[in-house]
């Protein structure tokens, strides 16, 4: 038996200082979308999220809290997990720095490093933000400020071990010109060969101010810092440097890391580098997205303007919440969000459009013929153009989802649904079941309007995964599991004699005034 060709795509490892925001769920939403559509159209799918939980922001909360850095940790760690149950992701795996099986990788990764003479130890002074857990030089801060948060920096000397990434500076760029697609989009790739090319600095990767992180293996003062624990993540939840590579050597290089803008820096630099120190092939592709912005600026913890997900799904609805953030947001671009806009977004789309065709259908199936569906006669009229662009529209969807345009792929699954809107205006069952001549033509446009939704169903349950249980009894086909595969995107796929069902509504109106209310 052939073996499936193999996708492994991660998140980042979220930090657990405080709950996640939307911003976030974004990143896990898409990463979802990816993994689910990879899945339906048969690979064998690996998808990795997870808690980067050491360094000194976390030990300093604790301490604040009368708490050990574990204990506190533990408690945040399990609100990531209840969201990602609430958002229906369907991650393989959750990977946590504070795992025997993660720092027994890490420590093997930065013992050949030492031994090869990679890492050296050296005094270093420089300016530290604790926030962002990152030094920088003089020349680099922002009007004495953190370039990354615009906080408050601090000098810090002390004894560290240090990375020779500066080394490896001309083999990555190298790497980045004959792989045009490894960092996307253009405009991030754009941004990191032009911080390469001015010139990489040896980076810090051990810390003696604070204990609560990975020893160094051969120098327990130290603790092996931030980013050399953390990006080693995507290859620890799979084994590598364990008795057991199965997983590293079935799924390594990953497909896709995929995060947001501002720490694309880190994947596409420092952890490339790292792997080519240590020999191993570097990931396909490192996927940058915009972010979602508030009127008062970017959404983070620190500033306290975040938009919670959970209180989201509760009002909405989990699909209706996926659809919004997946539609909203072109992969790339930052994106203004309100509730508003929300609101909005899932009532002309989700609530107009496809609920209402599914309603719309269904009601007068049961109202002309009982529900029960016969097969269609020959096309005429706007038949074909309908025919068309149902068939048209799966390969479309294919190529926008190999392009990681999530929108893109909504849009032209949405663009078939409107069109079978349009088409019911167009044939007007309403007044063929009044002409006992017209019964054969009703029954043949009503079954295009069936299997439209049909096919749009299939299509947009990677993005939507609570709507096909909804959907299929509503079309009668919930027992027919073979109709409600993406190999099933071929016309004429619901039989007659099919009986479609009266339901509530799929997507129920929202009131715009109860915004006003919330």
């Amino acid at each position: 038996m052939e073996s499936k060709k193999t996708f492994y795509i991660t998140t980042p490892i979220y930090y657990p200082s405080d709950k996640l925001h939307i911003g976030h769920a974004y990143t896990t939403v898409a990463a979802d979308a990816m993994a689910r559509y990879k899945r339906m159209t048969g690979y064998d799918v690996r998808f990795l999220t997870g808690s980067d939980e050491h360094g000194q922001k976390i030990e300093r909360a604790a301490k604040e809290r009368g708490l050990t850095p574990k204990e506190y940790v533990d408690r945040i760690v399990i609100s990531f997990q209840h969201l990602w149950r609430s958002l229906n992701i369907s991650n393989d795996d959750f990977i946590r720095t504070t795992e025997e099986r993660h720092k027994q990788t890490v420590q093997k990764i930065f013992q050949q490093l030492y031994d090869q003479g990679d890492i050296y130890k050296d005094s270093y002074e420089g300016w530290y933000c604790t926030p962002c857990e990152t030094f920088w030089t003089e020349g680099r801060l922002e009007e004495g400020n953190c370039p990354d948060c615009g906080r408050p920096v601090e000098l810090l000397q002390e004894e560290s071990y240090f990375f020779k990434m500066s080394k490896f500076g001309d083999r990555l760029l190298k790497h980045i010109e004959d792989n045009p697609n490894f960092i996307q989009p253009v405009s991030r790739r754009n941004e990191m060969v032009s911080f390469i090319k001015s010139g990489l600095e040896d980076l810090c990767v051990s810390r003696t101010t604070f204990d609560w992180g990975i020893p160094v293996p051969f120098d327990s003062k130290h603790v092996i810092y931030v980013w050399m624990d953390a990006l080693t993540n995507y290859i620890s939840a799979l084994g590598y440097g364990h008795e057991n590579e199965a997983l590293y050597h079935r799924y390594w290089p990953a497909d896709i890391h995929l995060m947001a803008k501002d720490i694309v820096r880190f994947h596409s630099v420092i952890w490339p580098i790292i792997l080519m120190a240590v020999g191993l092939p570097l990931p396909k592709q490192v996927v940058g997205h915009g972010w979602l912005l508030l009127e008062s600026g970017k959404m983070s913890k620190s500033k306290g303007n975040v938009v919670d997900p959970l209180i989201l799904i509760d009002k909405y609805g989990v699909d209706a919440v996926r659809y919004y953030l997946l539609r909203e947001m072109p992969l790339g671009i930052d994106v203004n969000y309100s509730e508003e806009s929300m609101v909005h977004r899932i009532n002309q789309d989700l609530a107009n459009d496809f609920g209402n065709l599914f309603n719309r259908t269904c009601a007068m199936a049961n109202k002309y013929f009982n529900g029960v569906l016969q097969a269609p006669g020959a096309p005429e009229g706007p038949d074909q153009e309908l025919l068309d662009l149902a068939a048209e529209t799966p390969p479309i969807v294919e190529e926008m989802m190999e392009r990681r345009d999530l929108a893109g792929a909504l849009a032209a699954i949405l663009k078939l649904v409107g069109r079978a809107n349009k088409y019911l205006e167009e044939t007007a069952p309403w007044a063929l079941a009044k002409d006992p001549q017209k019964r054969d033509r009703l029954f043949t446009v009503l079954y295009n309007v069936a299997e439209v939704l049909r096919l749009a169903t299939v299509m947009i349950t990677p993005f939507t995964p609570q709507l096909p249980q909804r959907a299929w009894p509503l079309l009668g086909i919930e027992n027919h599991a073979q109709l409600h595969a993406w190999d099933s995107l071929r016309w004429g796929g619901i039989p007659a004699g099919t009986v479609l069902k009266k339901g509530e509504p799929l997507f129920p109106r929202i009131d715009p005034a109860t915004l006003e209310e919330s």
